[in-house]
């Protein structure tokens, strides 16, 4: 699916067939992602509170991309230094932490739904603030798709759909967050190498945690006191370095040639990613729902893409 947008930072328009790489990247992201819930629930099983798996694991994201990326400490502008607060506070601490926290005050399915709405959200973000953005018919049509294949994934297992106030709101707040932060990402990109983006986005991530953690219940045992067990250390080690410091650098890249429109309608296909790796290592049924909603997932990005593509509903 397609926006017109500018978005490399030469200012040259996005040619449909180009980025390739991109997209490929873009789904590597995203499966990492999808498999990280999977991860996060063998932790929390393990006894780890949601605020001390993400201290944890951006801990760890922090220090790589720190080795690497340590030259310059501070953005141009104070001005960047904040949108970097905001960036960290938002993709960081507020986004995990509140996608965790949902899952003990409502159902999973609820929270795999509602976090999926961030690209939809982000559509509407774009259509309000950048009145010059035009979102063509074709993407709507094609995220309509897409929006109905996502609820049949998370309704796969699971014929009980409550209303959980608290757990939805949590949820609603994280699609929200990720969508805002997208938007800032692409300002932030022009001027920033992803490398110094992605460091500064963890250092607030973590900043930022410090509050829910001393405020809040740490909701865990002492990490220390269960590291020795194979589970935890390889999936913290997974969350850190692939879903945390690998994924953020390609998405950073991501918005940076695709734009946030599209960068984000690939996050449709977190929950597909995630029925599949539920179905091999939890060993979870997946039935005829879920099988037609990965379907609709993949036609609808794909559909959305054509129409767009050929200028179906586009408006001058």
């Amino acid at each position: 699916m397609n926006l017109k947008e500018n978005t490399a930072p030469t200012g040259e328009q996005y040619k449909p067939g180009s980025n390739v790489w991109a997209h490929v990247l873009a789904t590597i992201a995203v499966c990492m992602w999808g498999y990280s819930f999977v991860s996060t629930k063998v932790l929390l099983e393990n006894g780890l509170g949601p605020t001390q798996i993400y201290i944890c694991r951006f801990i760890i994201a922090y220090v790589i991309v720190l080795c690497i990326s340590h030259k310059r400490m501070f953005s141009r502008t104070k001005m960047d230094e904040f949108l970097f607060f905001i960036c960290g506070l938002l993709s960081g601490s507020l986004y995990f932490i509140a996608e965790n926290n949902a899952l003990e005050y409502t159902l999973a399915t609820n929270v795999a739904l509602l976090t999926s709405l961030s690209p939809l959200i982000t559509m509407m973000l774009v259509a309000c603030i950048y009145r010059n953005e035009k979102i063509s018919i074709g993407t709507w049509i094609g995220a309509a798709i897409a929006i109905v294949g996502v609820a049949c994934v998370v309704f796969n297992s699971s014929n009980d759909v409550q209303i959980r106030p608290l757990g939805d709101l949590l949820s609603i707040i994280a699609a929200f967050s990720w969508s805002v932060y997208s938007l800032i990402l692409k300002k932030l990109n022009a001027v920033y190498d992803v490398w110094f983006i992605t460091r500064k986005t963890f250092f607030y991530g973590l900043l930022t945690a410090i509050p829910f953690l001393v405020l809040g219940d740490a909701g865990g045992v002492n990490p220390f006191s269960v590291m020795s067990r194979p589970a935890v250390w390889g999936n913290l080690l997974f969350l850190g370095l692939g879903a945390s410091t690998i994924s953020f650098l390609i998405w950073g890249n991501t918005v940076k040639r695709l734009g946030a429109i599209t960068a984000n309608n690939y996050m449709y296909l977190q929950p597909v990613i995630t029925l599949i790796v539920s179905a091999i290592v939890l060993k979870e049924r997946v039935n005829f729902i879920g099988i037609t909603g990965i379907v609709l997932i993949i036609g609808g990005l794909w559909l959305g893409d054509y129409l767009t593509r050929n200028n179906f509903g586009a408006r001058n």
